[in-house]
């Protein structure tokens, strides 16, 4: 069977990427092109020269470039959706293809939505629609975070005890972190969360608020323990760091990854992969002489597999199997409860315990309310 994708938000120039788009839409048509039961066939934008520029890029009928969703999907019909706008655009993207009901997929860009009520209903509208909704925390795919897995499953480093985590932020980057968390535990449940935060200087990635600095503390009900500290001058100075009963795993620090169980580090080898994927410096120094001669798609084929193309091909794999993917809604919604959880705490002071309890994005609230950022920039 050939899957027909679309695609919603493709956002602007891929060639300058900044915290206002880093060019995911091309990046998903990248991976759908290069698996044979894939047809990238559609492309939605509300900025028209947008919606015209990634079309005329992966070759789009000029008939199936829209700026209004709604017209794509009723007009299409696609099997596959993927979501690439802003965060607080998910929702409102999400649910109008759920009451649709005309695919069998959605694949959702991160941070699952700007308040955690959204969150739910994102999940629970594609699940009453049989629409398998997925969202793309891609890096569970990365070789160093498989072969951490990999080693703490053969008990290298005895029993989890503690998983911590270093980032810019808990939202925008820490929900990769935080859903590798899920993934090395198991998708442990989370029991409760205690964290603090400080936000003096406008922090906005994609529209959204994320914090200058944090620091948290949470339990599984397995028992394992979380630490995360996030910003410039963070206590955590490596991606992710796993103590066991018997020794440790550091993901992301001197090197893309090492183990130690006595008194000395022993680097494994991931096959040239760091944290955030494979190394492209010579592709891409390549891609400037090549694209000006062959197709952007044959250009496109050649490069090295990405971590997106590893979650895309498992979603993809997913629906046809009529299996569980791997980064499920249920997935997304446990790492995304647990970073709303750390800013609930900071706005009460004091420790919140799982399942939440409200419905706002907190620390949005507390900067409408003066209560951060512009009470602290005074």
């Amino acid at each position: 069977m050939t899957y027909t994708v679309a695609v919603v938000g493709t956002g602007a120039d891929p060639d300058d990427p900044d915290t206002d788009g880093f060019a995911m839409a091309y990046r998903h048509a990248g991976a759908y092109r290069r698996l044979d039961s894939c047809e990238l066939t559609a492309c939605a934008d509300v900025v028209p020269e947008n919606a015209k520029a990634f079309g005329e890029r992966w070759d789009l009928p000029d008939g199936n470039v829209y700026t209004d969703t709604e017209k794509m999907l009723e007009a299409v019909e696609p099997d596959i959706v993927s979501v690439c706008a802003p965060p607080h655009v998910h929702a409102p993207v999400v649910m109008t293809c759920a009451e649709a009901g005309v695919m069998d997929a959605v694949h959702c860009e991160k941070p699952m939505a700007a308040r955690w009520e959204d969150c739910q209903k994102m999940a629970s509208a594609c699940k009453r629609a049989g629409i398998q909704l997925t969202f793309n925390h891609q890096r569970r795919f990365g070789k160093p975070f498989r072969k951490a897995k990999s080693l703490l499953e053969s008990g290298t480093i005895g029993s989890l005890e503690r998983i911590e985590l270093g980032g810019k932020n808990l939202f925008d980057y820490g929900s990769h972190l935080f859903d590798l968390c899920g993934y090395f535990t198991d998708q442990a449940m989370s029991k409760w969360v205690m964290a603090g935060i400080e936000y003096s200087e406008e922090n906005v990635h994609f529209g959204a608020h994320n914090e200058n600095q944090a620091i948290a503390q949470w339990r599984y009900t397995n028992g394992v323990n979380g630490l995360a500290s996030t910003g410039d001058g963070g206590i955590v100075d490596c991606h992710m760091r796993l103590l066991g009963s018997d020794g440790m795993i550091e993901i992301g620090g001197e090197v893309p990854l090492r183990i130690r169980t006595g008194k000395n580090w022993k680097t494994v080898g991931t096959d040239g992969e760091d944290a955030h994927g494979p190394s492209e410096t010579i592709f891409t120094a390549a891609k400037q002489k090549l694209s000006a001669r062959i197709p952007w798609r044959s250009v496109e084929s050649a490069r090295p597999e990405s971590f997106i193309d590893r979650a895309i091909a498992d979603t993809v794999d997913a629906l046809e199997t009529n299996r569980q993917p791997e980064l499920s809604a249920d997935n997304a919604l446990q790492a995304t409860e647990l970073i709303f959880g750390c800013w609930e705490s900071a706005r009460r002071c004091g420790r919140v315990d799982f399942p939440l309890e409200i419905d706002d994005n907190p620390l949005e609230s507390m900067v409408e309310s003066g209560r951060v950022l512009a009470a602290d920039s005074q």
